[in-house]
């Protein structure tokens, strides 16, 4: 497919939920518009006519080729063969750039993208579906149902939107010609293209064949391939992990992923918190962002109310701020729990959209079970 099919597919996906990927990027602070505008009607018309250009022959390509092939026993030629097979996506590069300048954050309006009713009917179907594995899941890994349904709803709207970009281009072009403009991660996608030839060669999938989203995730979770060879689980047993349509491997393999990165059974994600009114004391709070630091204790000798629970509350807590375009922020006072839940996408935003969308898949489940 040529990069204009793919720009527009990957719009549609964005769009309407497969961004977990972008805002993991744009780092904790994400906005809440996920991905970089087009540069209008004649950028994109003179992108359509540029013909794709194969990484055949391009010397960071070769170098990286090299360093895989000694690093991993690998036969060079047969990594130059496949690299060389990858086409630059000018629309990967633009994908990857942050959102204009000035672009106001708002949590109203990114959590009414997500917490809506049509994804919530996909979602209650989903853990129809595979309650099973969901149940099972919860009892090895203590991660709660409606979260990894969440996820899972979130990040491609229940498989519906995947993306549609080659691996292999979009890695390589991430790879090896990382756009200027913004701060250089041409590292980490060196790591994953790495991550996505170890992937491939393991499990025998084709790398030439492999789509997902314009950064290299891929699978109903979207997943990096570090995630996959690191996290990604058999869960049914059936010999082989399939994250693009096998359910089972998908809910345990998410759940797996946040008990790896500490989630505590039975924990809250969060509590109300009503801020310092003193701004200094307020700024001190913020300042570790979404990093659990300080006791319910210090933060109530800071200036900030909490509710029976909070204070009761053994482990640290951080005060999560989170803008609404003109109006007043939100606050509340995060778990380590809430903290897990950035670690598959660095965004507070995200983060919370995926606990309120929980909450309502299980008062709903509750409430559609109690009318049986």
């Amino acid at each position: 497919m040529r990069a204009e099919g793919v720009f527009r597919n990957a719009r549609q996906w964005v769009a309407r939920g497969g961004l977990a990927t972008l805002l993991a990027l744009a780092g904790p602070a994400a906005t809440a518009t996920p991905a970089a505008k087009p540069h209008g009607p004649a950028a994109k018309a003179a992108e359509r006519k540029q013909p794709a250009r194969s990484f055949k022959g391009h010397p960071g390509m070769l170098r990286f080729a090299d360093e895989v092939a000694a690093r991993r026993g690998w036969d060079r030629d047969e990594v130059v063969d496949l690299l060389s097979s990858a086409v630059q996506l000018p629309a990967v590069q633009r994908l990857i750039m942050p959102p204009p300048a000035g672009t106001a954050k708002n949590w109203a309006a990114y959590r009414a993208r997500f917490v809506e009713p049509r994804r919530i009917q996909a979602g209650l179907r989903f853990w129809q579906q595979h309650a099973a594995a969901l149940a099972l899941a919860e009892q090895r890994y203590g991660v709660p149902a409606e979260i990894v349904v969440s996820i899972v709803g979130i990040e491609t709207f229940y498989g519906r939107f995947m993306g549609d970009f080659r691996l292999l281009d979009a890695l390589s072009t991430l790879s090896f010609e990382f756009p200027s403009g913004r701060s250089d991660r041409s590292a980490f996608f060196r790591e994953q293209l790495e991550e996505l030839l170890v992937w491939t060669r393991q499990s025998g999938a084709d790398a030439r064949q492999l789509r997902g989203s314009f950064a290299g995730a891929w699978g109903l979770p979207q997943f990096m391939p570090g995630s996959i060879n690191r996290h990604a689980v058999d869960f049914d047993g059936d010999g082989r992990i399939d994250l693009a349509s096998n359910g089972s491997d998908v809910v345990g393999s998410v759940a797996h992923y946040l008990a790896q990165f500490g989630w505590q059974k039975g924990m809250p994600t969060h509590y109300p918190v009503a801020v310092p009114v003193d701004t200094a004391q307020r700024a001190r709070l913020l300042e570790p962002d979404i990093l659990p630091s300080f006791s319910a204790a210090e933060m109530q000798q800071a200036g900030a109310e909490l509710g029976a629970d909070a204070l009761a509350h053994q482990g640290p807590l951080a005060l999560v701020e989170l803008q609404n375009g003109d109006a007043a922020p939100s606050y509340v006072a995060g778990t380590r729990n809430f903290y897990v839940v950035t670690r598959y996408n660095w965004s507070s935003y995200y983060a919370l959209a995926v606990i309120d969308l929980a909450s309502e898949l299980a008062r709903s489940r509750a409430q559609a079970t109690a009318q049986r």
